[in-house]
């Protein structure tokens, strides 16, 4: 087991032992230059972290969900007997080293089945996510790439930690059950090998930007989480929207077809970058283009 080297704190005065689960890690990606999660993630945000890591302030607490998907991943490892479980692969491609631990492979006569175990909110099986598009279908090509091997199948097993058995029995969309499996499309090789070679490229240009002490590329809009401008009806006087609609032409045809007053008014919610604005990143009080943007 290894220790994180970010400064832990204790701002709730857990006992020492339940710091000590939370907070201890046995995750390494070898040695290899980046993993799979961090090749589809935001090269600065991975260049900060590097950077920063021994000043990066984070509370036990913090790291309750982590350490419950670890007990997850250990609960289904002991259960795995007609797969390969928790193997880490490794290739060289294009000057670095990529490596990618996956949950399970499934070997048939056909081509293999890949799981990844992810604890996460009903939201993440409700509203399709990219990442995990993008993150499958790496490990497809790590697969294929390392073992030879074609990939049938990739499949999600998420755990929904906020899963309710009233809004299941009562809402439609609401997924019946706490486990989901969530099928995800194989891209084709071509696909898969211009996204590899295009993430290791932007990673690449990352770390020379870092060693020539030029500036590193900038977080994209859906690394930052970006969420869109939503235009909000809505009596002047009230907080609360009748409607809120995703552009402003939708909103002005409510507005005129309702025959409003100029005692109501359109409000113009401004999208926010979630990623940054809610505390997910870690690295934001060493990131240049958020402070920069924060006081624009």
């Amino acid at each position: 087991m290894t220790q994180r080297i970010m400064r832990i704190t204790n701002k709730f005065n857990l006992p020492d032992f339940v710091v000590d689960v939370l907070t201890t890690s046995d995750y390494t990606r070898g040695k290899s230059h980046v993993s799979v999660t961090q090749l589809i993630d935001s090269p600065r945000i991975r260049i900060l972290q590097r950077m920063h890591d021994d000043s990066i302030e984070q509370d036990a607490s913090e790291f309750i969900w982590s350490s419950f998907g670890t007990a997850v991943h250990n609960l289904f490892e002991d259960k795995i007997k007609d797969g390969i479980s928790e193997e880490r692969l490794f290739i060289d491609i294009d000057g670095w080293n990529i490596s990618g631990a996956i949950d399970v492979q499934q070997v048939t006569e056909d081509g293999v089945i890949v799981y990844d175990y992810k604890v996460t909110s009903v939201w993440s099986v409700i509203f399709d996510k990219s990442e995990w598009h993008n993150q499958l279908n790496a490990y497809a090509w790590l697969v294929r790439k390392a073992k030879g091997l074609p990939v049938k199948e990739a499949k999600i097993v998420a755990v929904l930690r906020d899963w309710q058995r009233r809004k299941a029995a009562e809402e439609e969309s609401y997924p019946d059950s706490p486990v989901q499996i969530v099928d995800i499309p194989i891209w084709s090789e071509q696909e898969q090998d211009d996204y590899i070679h295009g993430r290791i490229a932007a990673h690449q240009e990352a770390t020379f930007s870092q060693m020539r002490g030029t500036d590193l590329p900038l977080c994209s809009e859906k690394e930052k989480w970006m969420k869109d401008d939503k235009f909000a009806v809505k009596k002047t006087s009230n907080k609360r929207a009748m409607r809120v609609f995703d552009s402003m032409g939708d909103a002005q045809n409510y507005f005129d077809n309702r025959g409003l007053d100029n005692s109501h008014s359109i409000e113009v919610r401004k999208g926010a970058a979630t990623r940054c604005e809610q505390n997910w990143c870690r690295v934001q009080e060493f990131c240049d283009q958020y402070l920069n943007e924060e006081t624009a």
